[in-house]
């Protein structure tokens, strides 16, 4: 069983990732399957400004390029946990929060073009993000498993 369990360790902490660090590392047209793409502006709180970045969302991460023709993300946030909600936030009546399942970490606010995409946006983000959930489950599942008896 330990071989086992640190295998299962191992792919639940790196397996995702480091599919989305490679794909952080592509042009964001070369990145395959997304889920969802397009111009997202996202508040920048330390100058109280939306900045417009080029959004790709795929595998429950949320990368943002300075633009379409970049050669790699500036930034992206794993969503594992998040919740995706509309939310008014400073000037616009509408604009997608993803709140982090703990408060250490930071809350996010994007907003598209209008209210008709940012509920685009909002139901590819939770569907991403509901990915997660079967997996995260099988592995609690796994491990609250009682070790099996050796047999012989």
């Amino acid at each position: 069983r330990l071989p086992s369990l640190l295998l299962l360790r191992q792919l639940q902490n790196h397996v995702w990732e480091d599919v989305t660090r490679h794909n952080c590392s592509l042009p964001p047209l070369a990145v395959k399957h997304p889920e969802r793409l397009g111009l997202l502006h996202k508040l920048d709180t330390s100058r109280d400004a939306w900045v417009q970045h080029y959004c790709i969302l795929k595998d429950g991460c949320l990368s943002f390029y300075s633009g379409i023709r970049a050669t790699h993300a500036q930034g992206g946030i794993y969503l594992q946990g998040y919740t995706v909600r509309e939310q008014p936030c400073g000037s616009k009546k509408s604009s997608i929060e993803l709140k982090p399942p703990s408060d250490e970490f930071k809350t996010f606010y994007f907003c598209a073009e209008n209210a008709a995409e940012n509920k685009r946006w909002i139901l590819a983000l939770r569907a991403s993000v509901k990915k997660w959930l079967p997996l995260r489950q099988a592995l609690q599942d796994f491990m609250s498993q009682p070790p099996e008896e050796t047999r012989m």
